[in-house]
C-alpha cells in the first residue's frame, strides 16, 4: 500500500516555523493500530489521516479525518484541523479554492474558512464547556511557578472545546521562562480535575497587548496548541479579560525556536461564550509517499 502524505507548518507563514504536521491521504483501509504506528514514525506532535468518502457525504458532513499523537488518538486538536483543511484545499480537486473546508472529526463537524490566497485559515471550534476552577497555589506548585505569577483576577480553570485543558492565566509573559511541569504529579492531578494538560499564557504588556503561551506534554513542548488556544480565549472572554469579538494575537513555541502565530476571538450570546475562532497561516514544506507492505 502506497500512501501520499504532505508535511506542512501550521500557524506559520514561512517553512520551518510554527507546528509541523503530517497529513496522510486516502486511508480508509488502515487500522487504528497502523495509524498509530505511522504517527510514531513521523514523530511529530500530531499526524492526521484523511478518510475520503463520497463527494455528497463530504459536502454534507465534512471530510472524515482522524488525529493521532505519538501515543494516542485525539477527538480534536487545533493545528491538525487547520493544517489538514489547508492541504485539502491545496491538493484535492473537490475542495480546490473553496472558501470553507469542513472536517468531520470525533467531536463533530468543524468548518475552516480561508482567505482568497488560501494561506490563512480560521476554524470555528465547538462552544466551550467550563469545568471547575482550580486551586492557584496547587497549579503554581505543579507548574514550577510562584503563586504571585498567576493573575489574581483570572482563576485557573478547566475548559474544553473538544479537548479539555487547564487554562492558567499569568500576570505577564515573563514567568513562562520558568515553566517546568512536574508530570509525575501533574498528570493524575489534571485527570482528577477533568483536564489533559496545562496551557499557561500571559500578556506581553506592550502598548497593543498580545499574549504568549506554552504547553508542555509527553516530556516535550508543543510549538502551537490550537485547541488549547480556543479554550484560553473562551476563558478570557467569559472572565471579561478580553472583549467579546475582539481578535487577539498569541505567540507560542518561542522557547523552542518554532515561533507560532495564532489569532483568537470569541463572542458572548446571552452570557454564553460562542463563535470560538482560532486562525493562522499554513505553508507546505514537503510531500512524499509511504511504502507499506
Amino acid at each position: 500500500m502506497d500512501l501520499d502524505y504532505f508535511l506542512v507548518d501550521v500557524f506559520a507563514r514561512t517553512p520551518l516555523d510554527g507546528n509541523p504536521l503530517a497529513v496522510v491521504m486516502s486511508t480508509p483501509e488502515l487500522s487504528r493500530e497502523r495509524m498509530q504506528a505511522i504517527a510514531r514514525e513521523f514523530n511529530l506532535s500530531e499526524t492526521t489521516f484523511v478518510e475520503r468518502r463520497a463527494a455528497a457525504v463530504e459536502q454534507a458532513e465534512g471530510v472524515r479525518v482522524r488525529i493521532f499523537t505519538t501515543q494516542e488518538e485525539l477527538p480534536f486538536a487545533g493545528h491538525p484541523t487547520l493544517g489538514t483543511a489547508a492541504v485539502l484545499r491545496a491538493v484535492a480537486p473537490e475542495w480546490a479554492q473553496a472558501d470553507t473546508v469542513a472536517l468531520a472529526l470525533h467531536v463533530g463537524r468543524i468548518p475552516v474558512c480561508f482567505t482568497a490566497d488560501g494561506l490563512y485559515g480560521e476554524m470555528t471550534q465547538r462552544d466551550p464547556e467550563f469545568g471547575p476552577e482550580l486551586d492557584p497555589a496547587e497549579v503554581a506548585r505543579l507548574t514550577g511557578l510562584r503563586s504571585d505569577d498567576l493573575d489574581p483576577r483570572l482563576s485557573p480553570r478547566t475548559v474544553s472545546t473538544g479537548t479539555p485543558f487547564a487554562i492558567v492565566p499569568l500576570r505577564s509573559d515573563a514567568p513562562l521562562a520558568r515553566l517546568k511541569v512536574n508530570h509525575d504529579e501533574a498528570d493524575p492531578w489534571l485527570r482528577a480535575h477533568g483536564a489533559r494538560f496545562f496551557y499557561v499564557l500571559g500578556p506581553t504588556g506592550h502598548e497593543k497587548p498580545s499574549w504568549r503561551a506554552r504547553m508542555l506534554f509527553y516530556g516535550g513542548e508543543d510549538p502551537a496548541t490550537g485547541s488549547a488556544a480556543g479554550c484560553a480565549i473562551s476563558h478570557l472572554v467569559a472572565s471579561g479579560a478580553v472583549a467579546p469579538g475582539r481578535r487577539i494575537h498569541l505567540r507560542q513555541g518561542v522557547e523552542i525556536g518554532r515561533v507560532s502565530n495564532l489569532f483568537l476571538s470569541a463572542r458572548l450570546h446571552a452570557d454564553r461564550v460562542t463563535d470560538v475562532r482560532v486562525g493562522g497561516s499554513t505553508v507546505l514544506v514537503a510531500k512524499g509517499q509511504l511504502f507499506l507492505s
